[in-house]
């Protein structure tokens, strides 16, 4: 029988404590705490977004029932309801940012050579926002339509696993192309956008910070011709050609040519033209980069249906920040267990074991193993033979 460490203690051995102390003290989070530090709450929330509970209540009648264990597997803070909202209204959500970017950065050096349909040499992102509804009169600081309220969730993903690497948390009511002024560049990495995000002045920043662009271009689109070249239609490819734009502002704000690529999608019959400054990459590599754009729709999808993002523990803005942030530093601790453990499971199957097992007293390795754990060949039952024959 196992006597060791419960399983969410195990899970910690995966959580680096010394980086998580320094976010602390960047923000000075534990200043006049006594009983129930950001460490607590930081594993609180964690264990919330593991077994998906519903409110704090929910936590705090779990975490009670649990008695021992809970000391054992961490959390030595007394557990309130009350002391968990007042630590998620007031402690500074950018502690959880920073952590967040922490795991990022470990799960995006274990997932840098994972294939993702398209060899590139370069690094690939996917930029795109989603937006969660919330209750107007319990976020009046979040406004978007008259009897509604709702944020919106700027995130950019490495493809190489599917890693957020950019999370910012707006206003339903900021355009999505606003958020490409925050927008980390990194030198001759791609990013994929789809077209509403198309703004010639702010892609004009790609090509200052030496960076690649692939959007999807509007049926408006004033340019001119300058160079084709020629394509396999067999593939898809319509046409492949070198323009400028002429119209009177964009021409002012994009003043270099652009590359811009027809496809069209026999089996959905739907064309597509895509705008780029890439000029080196095959036609058909870029409309296969787009069509990895998908991965952050299905990356949004899984946050929503198996981490608590939908609905909020705190009401104020800074509670919804922490909240929105830990479900990510969960999403990548899941991530990284799954490649540290080379283990041939998905995401969901690693959370769904872990909602369960979470508290158990077993090795992680046999919590995610399916060995036939049969009772051995002869006798299987301890139980007499009523005939013999």
């Amino acid at each position: 029988m196992h006597t060791g460490r419960l399983l969410f203690a195990q899970l910690l051995d995966f959580v680096p404590r010394h980086e998580f102390n320094r976010c602390v003290r960047r923000y000075r989070g534990n200043h006049r705490i006594r009983t129930f530090s950001c460490w607590d709450q930081f594993l609180c929330m964690m264990f919330a977004q593991l077994t998906g509970r519903e409110s704090l209540r929910d936590i705090e009648t779990c975490l009670r029932a649990l008695h021992s264990k809970r000391y054992h597997a961490g959390i030595r803070g007394h557990v309130a309801r009350s002391t968990l909202a007042d630590a998620n209204e007031t402690r500074n959500w950018q502690i959880y940012a920073d952590f967040a970017q922490v795991l990022i950065g470990r799960a995006r050096t274990l997932y840098a050579h994972e294939d993702f349909g398209v060899h590139l040499d370069q690094t690939a992102y996917v930029f795109d926002s989603t937006t969660i509804d919330l209750c107007l009169e319990l976020f009046p600081w979040a406004h978007f339509r008259r009897h509604k309220g709702a944020v919106k969730l700027h995130t950019l993903i490495d493809l190489c696993g599917s890693i957020p690497c950019f999370v910012c948390v707006t206003h339903a009511k900021t355009h999505d192309v606003t958020a490409l002024d925050h927008l980390p560049l990194e030198p001759g990495s791609f990013y994929i956008m789809d077209r509403g995000y198309i703004d010639f002045s702010r892609l004009y920043r790609f090509n200052q910070a030496l960076s690649f662009f692939v959007v999807r271009s509007k049926k408006n689109l004033d340019y001119q011709r300058r160079d084709c070249r020629p394509v396999d239609k067999t593939t898809g490819l319509r046409a492949d050609q070198t323009v400028v734009l002429c119209g009177p502002k964009t021409s002012q704000m994009y003043p270099v040519p652009l590359r811009r690529i027809s496809y069209y999608d026999a089996e959905n019959k739907i064309r597509f033209v895509f705008l780029t400054n890439n000029f080196e990459l095959p036609a058909l590599v870029i409309t296969q980069l787009y069509k990895s754009r998908w991965q952050i729709e299905l990356f949004f999808k899984w946050l929503k249906q198996h981490l608590h993002v939908k609905a909020f523990y705190g009401t104020s803005e800074n509670a919804v920040k922490t909240q929105v942030w830990i479900a990510i530093a969960t999403y990548v601790l899941v991530a990284i267990i799954k490649k540290q453990m080379a283990l041939e499971l998905s995401l969901y199957e690693i959370l769904q074991i872990l909602s369960i097992t979470i508290f158990e007293n077993i090795p992680i390795l046999r919590a995610f193993s399916f060995e036939n754990r049969q009772l051995q060949e002869g006798n299987p039952r301890n139980q007499l033979e009523l005939f013999n024959f």
